[in-house]
């Protein structure tokens, strides 16, 4: 898929599957979307080249091999830049909107004040998008027609995950602009959050960090990516529902500059089916309940 104008998004998601699951792991790829609405760019003071710089670019495809696999990959189609799913839903910048916005609205948190809330006022470095303030209407609808029926889906799709196996374990895809981490000087391959080991059992954070640096690849862990919304709220080890976040440096694979496939994509999209199925084995041998059990 490539990235392209839309007059409309629909479906606004999609959830790639095969119709028996073979593991409790669900891939999640919120923002690699690439269909962008064109009023929303019409809308903005920015080119449409530098509106891409928040895409997650190529992730779902980076992923895409765990459908084969025998699980499930979502992924939004819509981008980031238009609506961010990995937020609260009403994580709102107050002085984005010409209105009043909700009164539970969430208008102070870091994310929002960095210009990056469930509808955000920056792209790359704080580049503003918006040349003037939004009707809170307009906020209140994409909210309604995009975040939460996603989140429907997501949610269906853990709970449906878990009843049949016991449990289930999210992964949530993401990729992070090439060059030294933020705050530190080591460049990172892939960034792990597990929310500092409190969205998932340890052993699965433990799995993908050996099976990447097995692979030769330089993996931290939560630093400075612990894990977003999804992370936080899905992951509930107690109960049985497991969420871990995982952020590949993006010159790993794609030429930032072009918003191209590198020359290592293909390998890159080779080891994460290793990795991911050696996860599934895991999730399948040390946490799955038998069914009766889980029933």
């Amino acid at each position: 898929m490539t990235a392209c104008l839309a007059d409309s998004i629909d479906p606004a998601f999609e959830i790639l599957s095969q119709e028996t699951p073979a593991a409790a792991v669900i891939f999640n790829s919120p923002h690699s979307g690439r269909i962008y609405p064109r009023s929303f760019v019409e809308q903005t003071r920015l080119d449409f080249e530098t509106l891409r710089r928040s895409e997650d670019s190529f992730v779902d495809e980076l992923f895409m091999d765990v459908v084969g696999a025998g699980v499930p990959l979502m992924r939004a189609l819509f981008p980031r830049a238009f609506l961010d799913l990995n937020r609260e839903p009403y994580e709102l910048d107050p002085r984005m909107f010409e209105g009043r916005l909700p009164s539970f609205a969430n208008t102070r948190s870091i994310r929002v004040s960095g210009g990056l809330g469930t509808i955000a006022r920056v792209v790359g470095d704080a580049q503003e998008i918006y040349p003037r303030r939004l009707p809170v209407a307009e906020a209140l609808d994409r909210i309604e027609t995009y975040y939460k029926p996603y989140h429907q889906a997501l949610r269906r799709l853990m709970s449906k995950t878990h009843r049949r196996f016991g449990v289930a374990l999210l992964v949530d895809c993401h990729s992070m602009p090439s060059g030294p981490i933020r705050d530190e000087s080591v460049r990172a391959d892939f960034v792990l959050g597990d929310r500092y080991a409190t969205s998932c059992a340890p052993l699965l954070t433990e799995t993908l960090e050996t099976e990447l640096t097995q692979r030769g690849y330089a993996v931290v862990r939560n630093k400075p990516y612990a894990g977003g919304y999804i992370t936080e709220h899905y992951g509930n080890p107690a109960a049985g529902l497991h969420a871990v976040q995982i952020e590949i440096n993006r010159g790993l694979y794609m030429e930032e500059a072009t918003y191209s496939r590198g020359a290592n994509f293909y390998q890159v999209r080779s080891d994460l089916e290793a990795v991911s199925r050696r996860l599934m084995e895991v999730v399948g041998e040390e946490l799955a309940v038998p069914r009766a059990a889980a029933e």
